[in-house]
C-alpha cells in the first residue's frame, strides 16, 4: 500500500474497532501513528526485551519483516580505533574488520561485540586475537572502539546495521495540498511510502490503529488487541 491507502486503510479500521464512531483525524495526526507503528515494530524485531520473542533472524518470518531496512554496509576507514557508525544507524547485525601484523596485511575478522560489564581483555580465551581473526568491540558515544592484543592493527570495518526509516506521510492531502511543518522535520509536501516491506503495511496500520485507541479510551484496549491479534506487541 502506499501511504494514502494506509491512511485510508486506518480510517476504515479505527472507525470500525472503536466506540468513537467517525473519529476525524487529521492527516499529521495519522502520519504520527503509523511511523510510530512502524518503529514499534523494528524495535520488537531487532531488539526485543523478552529474548527470542520475534527477535530478528529468529525465523524467515522476521528476517523478511524488515529486510527491506537491512544495509549490508561497505568498507570504512577505522579512525584511531573507532568505527564510525552511518548517520541513518539504528540497530546492529554484525561487523568485520580488516587487520594486519607483520607481513599479513588486511585479513578479514570478525567484529565480535562485547558488554561494558565483560572482562574480556587480557585474558586468555576472550582477548582479540589475529591467530583467531577475532577482534573485540564496544559500543561508545563515538562509534564502536575495536581492540587488539597490541600486536596488530585494524585498519578498516563493515558494518551490516537496520537503519532508521525516512519519515513516511501522505502531507499532500492536507491544508489543499500545502502540506504540514513537522516540529522536527520541518515542512512536509507530498508523499512518501513505509520503508517496510509491502506485506507489513497492514500490520503497521494495524498497530497504529491500537495506538490511537489507547490514547483515546483505555477501558477496551485489551479487547482491541484480541480482535487484532496483537497481544504479543504489547
Amino acid at each position: 500500500m502506499n501511504t494514502r491507502e494506509m491512511q485510508l486503510d486506518f480510517k476504515r479500521k479505527f472507525n470500525k474497532s472503536d466506540s468513537q464512531k467517525n473519529r476525524n483525524f487529521l492527516v499529521p495526526e495519522i502520519d504520527l501513528y503509523l511511523n510510530e507503528s512502524a518503529e514499534l515494530i523494528v524495535k520488537k524485531i531487532a531488539r526485543p526485551k523478552v529474548p527470542g520473542q520475534l527477535d530478528f533472524e529468529s525465523s524467515q518470518r522476521t528476517i523478511d519483516d524488515i529486510k527491506s531496512i537491512v544495509v549490508p554496509g561497505v568498507w570504512t576507514t577505522v579512525t584511531n580505533g573507532i568505527i564510525t557508525l552511518p548517520s541513518n544507524y539504528n540497530y546492529y547485525v554484525r561487523g568485520r574488520v580488516k587487520i594486519s601484523k607483520k607481513n599479513c596485511i588486511d585479513q578479514e575478522a570478525t567484529l565480535s561485540i562485547r558488554e561494558h560489564k565483560d572482562l574480556f581483555e587480557g585474558t586468555a580465551f576472550y582477548d582479540s586475537s589475529f591467530e583467531w581473526r577475532d577482534v573485540n568491540g564496544l559500543f561508545n558515544t563515538n562509534g564502536i572502539e575495536v581492540y587488539t592484543d597490541g600486536t596488530f592493527t585494524v585498519s578498516s570495518a563493515k558494518i551490516s546495521y537496520i537503519k532508521k526509516m525516512r519519515y513516511f506521510h501522505n502531507a499532500q492531502d492536507y491544508a489543499s495540498g500545502a502540506g504540514y511543518i513537522h516540529p522536527s522535520l520541518g515542512p512536509l509536501t507530498g508523499t512518501v511510502s513505509c520503508e517496510l516491506p509491502e506485506h507489513m503495511h497492514r500490520e503497521v496500520v494495524d498497530i497504529a490503529v491500537m495506538l490511537a485507541a489507547s490514547e483515546i479510551q483505555t477501558s477496551d484496549l485489551q479487547a482491541k488487541l484480541a480482535k487484532l491479534g496483537y497481544n504479543q506487541l504489547f
